[in-house]
């Protein structure tokens, strides 16, 4: 480990001008910005690292070029063969602006059901398909540029385009069968408005019926459809509510138990509960 003595005489190898040539650090500083002095010293411990395990090659993404390179001129000043670094293009996130992040909620995540990871990939805009092809399946670039031609010619239709993108990812992490089933689905619920196969059950407390009828809008709260009340309220007079595909129209709206029992709640077109009253 280093001491802080040793910390001051590695931070004497690097200059901050050096330091502020990178990109994110740059614009903070033109945009005045506050950068403190513990993101400074990050390139350059990652830079210790590469000579710490006298690295030969590193892998990064686009956005760690600065960090990658810092490390093979420090690896050079201490007398060691500078590292090789290969460079991946980044992945831009469902929000279609930032790189592809969970902290930032944009993310596919590759442990997520078929359905789920069908639904999210088919939410992407239609421009950003090809990196999705390039950096997400194993089709080779001619296949690619002739599905994406075949989309925008005339008479296509890109979202044939991003049901194939769709089932070649779920494919690498579900498999074939698991890919065929979830495009059916998101075809069943999506395009023809229809229920899903498989729908969460909520068991409504008896205690929502404690005046005989249950309150439509402390129904969505229970049933985690709704974050408060007043989102549920919203909801339903914006006419994103229903039972059974018949749209409740008044938020004040109650019902007794037999009038909940086995129904289908639906919020949206993606948000599904199968009611259950004791």
């Amino acid at each position: 480990p280093l001491d802080f003595a040793a910390v001051i005489r590695l931070a004497s190898r690097m200059t901050v001008a050096q330091v502020l040539e990178r990109d994110d650090f740059s614009e903070r500083y033109k945009q005045g910005q506050p950068i403190s002095l513990h993101e400074l010293l990050y390139p350059l411990a990652q830079a210790y690292d590469s000579v710490c395990i006298e690295a030969d090659v590193e892998m990064g993404g686009q956005d760690q070029m600065f960090n990658i390179l810092a490390g093979r001129d420090l690896q050079r000043e201490l007398g060691q063969d500078p590292q090789i670094g290969f460079f991946m293009p980044l992945l831009v996130g469902l929000d279609g602006s930032k790189k592809m992040s969970k902290s930032l909620g944009n993310y596919v995540g590759v442990r997520e059901s078929p359905d789920v990871m069908f639904g999210k990939l088919m939410s992407i805009r239609d421009d950003m398909m090809h990196s999705y092809f390039e950096l997400c399946t194993d089709l080779p670039t001619e296949e690619i540029q002739a599905i994406l031609h075949a989309a925008s010619a005339a008479g296509g239709n890109p979202k044939d385009a991003k049901r194939r993108l769709a089932r070649e990812i779920v494919s690498i992490y579900h498999g074939p069968q698991a890919a065929k089933a979830a495009d059916a689905e998101f075809e069943r619920v999506h395009a023809r408005g229809e229920a899903p196969s498989e729908v969460p059950a909520h068991r409504v407390d008896p205690s929502e019926f404690a005046e005989g009828k249950a309150w439509i809008c402390r129904v969505l709260v229970s049933a985690g459809l709704a974050k408060s009340t007043s989102e549920a309220r919203r909801l339903v007079e914006q006419g994103g509510v229903s039972l059974d595909g018949v749209r409740v129209s008044d938020y004040r709206a109650q019902f007794a138990p037999d009038e909940l029992m086995g129904r289908l709640l639906q919020v949206g077109s993606r948000h599904f509960r199968r009611l259950h009253v004791p």
